[in-house]
């Protein structure tokens, strides 16, 4: 089992340093991924390439979205020979003092997803908790689950293999705020187990936030949409695959 890290940048390249210092102590690769950002933010991320040897840069020509962004660092992460990665932020919003423990249930549950859910400071945006709430009901309808705890967080483990299956398959995934449902449900329903762990999430007062209401919340509903249809196309598959993770994997967290 190989480790290493993806961290998907668009806006956020004053913030980066910090999240990958916070991520140097494991020596372990650091995939960061520009996702074409303006030439300050571009400043930043070349700086930090530069200061931080393990830290490998995936640039794109233009903004294809956090999804496009993440799979672009899946694929590097295989051509580097890398098992698993972690996906955090660059924006600083996640408690990096989780990865340890993270990676700990990983090494034991190698073929599992190891989600975050997050525990919200008291910034966080009342209509983000109470909107999560909602969506996550959502996901627990087209994965015939409850699993899932969060689908939304960008904290957690993935095994690459399967990831770059979907990928290789054609498996269409949004681009963007949809992103993180979208793949988190297409590994469930390839039967793979989701073991969810918190996380602390921050939303500092000055923060940037590149969430856009109208039209993020208009592809999150497209994605449910689509993924309702998905289920209903899959469901004597994903009700086999639910029973058949009780009885294959034996859930391993202390």
């Amino acid at each position: 089992m190989k480790y290493g890290f993806v961290v998907p940048v668009y806006n956020h390249g004053s913030t980066l340093e910090s999240v990958v210092q916070n991520l140097s102590g494991y020596n372990l690769p650091v995939i960061v991924v520009d996702d074409g950002n303006d030439q300050e933010n571009k400043a930043f991320i070349q700086a930090v390439e530069k200061k931080f040897p393990q830290v490998t840069l995936v640039t794109r020509k233009k903004n294809g979205g956090k999804g496009k962004a993440m799979n672009d660092g899946i694929l590097k992460a295989s051509e580097m020979g890398l098992t698993h990665v972690l996906q955090i932020d660059s924006d600083g919003q996640h408690d990096a003092n989780r990865v340890k423990a993270f990676l700990e249930i990983s090494e034991k549950n190698p073929q599992a997803v190891i989600c975050g859910y997050p525990e919200y400071d008291a910034n966080a945006p009342k209509s983000r908790v109470n909107g999560r709430k909602f969506a996550n009901g959502w996901v627990h309808f087209v994965t015939l689950s409850k699993e899932i705890k969060d689908a939304m967080i960008g904290f957690r483990i993935y095994p690459v293999a399967p990831y770059c299956s979907l990928i290789k398959k054609g498996a269409f995934l949004d681009g963007r705020m949809g992103y993180d449902i979208d793949v988190l449900v297409h590994l469930s329903w390839k039967g793979l187990p989701i073991i969810s762990e918190s996380v602390k999430v921050s939303y500092p007062k000055d923060g940037v936030s590149n969430f856009r209401m109208v039209r993020d919340n208009l592809r999150i509903a497209l994605t449910y949409a689509r993924l309702c249809l998905g289920m209903f196309i899959r469901f004597p598959l994903i009700l086999v695959r639910n029973a058949g993770k009780k009885r294959k994997y034996a859930i391993k967290k202390d």
